[in-house]
C-alpha cells in the first residue's frame, strides 16, 4: 500500500506544479499584453485627434453643403416663338424674350402655346418664380412653369372644362375664389430649353408692343458642392454661359402682354 501510494502521489505533485508554474506566465503575458493593447489605442486615439483637430482648424476644409448659386436674372419683355427655325434646335417652339437673352423652351413649349392661346390672357396668372436650373451652365436649362386661371363659375362653358382635362388642369379653387363665386384651374408644365442671346428685333418688340401687367423676372440658378466665398460689392449673378453655336434672330410675339 505504502508503495502504490508514493508513485502516486508524486505524479499529482508534479502535475500540480506544471499548472501551478504556467499561472505566473500567463498573467505575465496578459498583462504585457495588455500594457501593449492600451498604448497601441492610446497612441492611435492621439493620432486620431490630431488628425480631427487638424479638419476642424484647417481654413482649408470645404463643407459638402450644397448651395444655390443664382448665375444670371433678367426681365422679361414678352412671349413669341422664332421667326425661323433656329439652327440646330428643330424643337424650338416658344421664346421668353428678355432684355438680356433669349430663352428658347425646346420642350414644354407647344404646352404652353397650347395653354396661352386658348385660354383668355387676362383672367392667367404665373403662379411660381420663373427660376430654371442649369446644372452644368453649358447654355442649356430646365424647370417648371406654374400657371392658374380663374372666372367666375358661371363664365365656364363645357368645352372649358374639357379642355382643362385634356390639358391636366386641376381644380385648384381658394377659399378667397369661392367668397366671389369663382373658379381657379391649375396646370404645371416642365420645361426645358436653350440661352441665346438678345433677339435681334428686341427694339420693335419694345416699341410696338404693350409691357407686360406685371414686370416678370426670370432667374437661372446651380447647384455647388463648395461654399461660396462672399466678395463685397462684386457681381456674381453674371456667370451665364450661352450655347456656343447661339446668333441671334428675330422672334414674332404672341399676345400675351395681359397676363396678371
Amino acid at each position: 500500500m505504502t508503495n502504490n501510494t508514493i508513485p502516486t502521489n508524486k505524479k499529482n505533485n508534479n502535475a500540480a506544479l506544471k499548472l501551478f508554474s504556467l499561472k505566473p506566465l500567463n498573467r505575465k503575458t496578459l498583462y504585457l499584453k495588455t500594457l501593449l493593447t492600451g498604448a497601441s489605442l492610446a497612441a492611435l486615439l492621439v493620432s486620431s485627434g490630431c488628425a480631427t483637430s487638424s479638419l476642424l482648424e484647417s481654413d482649408n476644409h470645404v463643407s459638402t453643403t450644397s448651395t444655390k448659386q443664382i448665375l444670371s436674372e433678367d426681365q422679361i419683355v414678352a412671349f413669341g416663338r422664332p421667326a425661323q427655325a433656329l439652327p440646330k434646335t428643330p424643337n424650338a417652339t416658344m421664346v421668353i424674350v428678355g432684355e438680356k437673352n433669349s430663352y428658347v423652351l425646346t420642350q414644354g413649349g407647344t404646352e404652353m402655346i397650347g395653354l396661352l392661346s386658348n385660354l383668355t390672357p387676362k383672367n392667367i396668372h404665373v403662379d411660381n418664380d420663373m427660376s430654371f436650373y442649369v446644372p452644368n451652365n453649358d447654355g442649356y436649362f430646365q424647370g417648371e412653369i406654374k400657371l392658374s386661371y380663374a372666372k367666375l363659375k358661371d363664365e365656364f362653358q363645357r368645352s372649358d372644362y374639357q379642355f382643362f382635362l385634356q390639358n391636366n388642369g386641376r381644380d385648384c379653387t381658394s377659399a378667397s375664389d369661392l367668397r366671389i363665386n369663382a373658379q381657379r384651374f391649375c396646370f404645371s408644365v416642365p420645361v426645358k430649353g436653350a440661352i441665346y442671346p438678345q433677339v435681334s428685333n428686341l427694339s420693335l418688340i419694345q416699341a410696338n408692343y404693350r409691357a407686360l401687367t406685371k414686370s416678370y423676372t426670370v432667374s437661372f440658378y446651380t447647384q455647388s458642392q463648395q461654399q461660396q466665398v462672399s466678395r463685397s460689392g462684386a457681381n456674381t449673378a453674371q456667370k451665364l454661359v450661352l450655347l456656343p453655336f447661339a446668333l441671334a434672330f428675330d422672334v414674332v410675339t404672341f399676345p400675351f402682354q395681359l397676363l396678371q
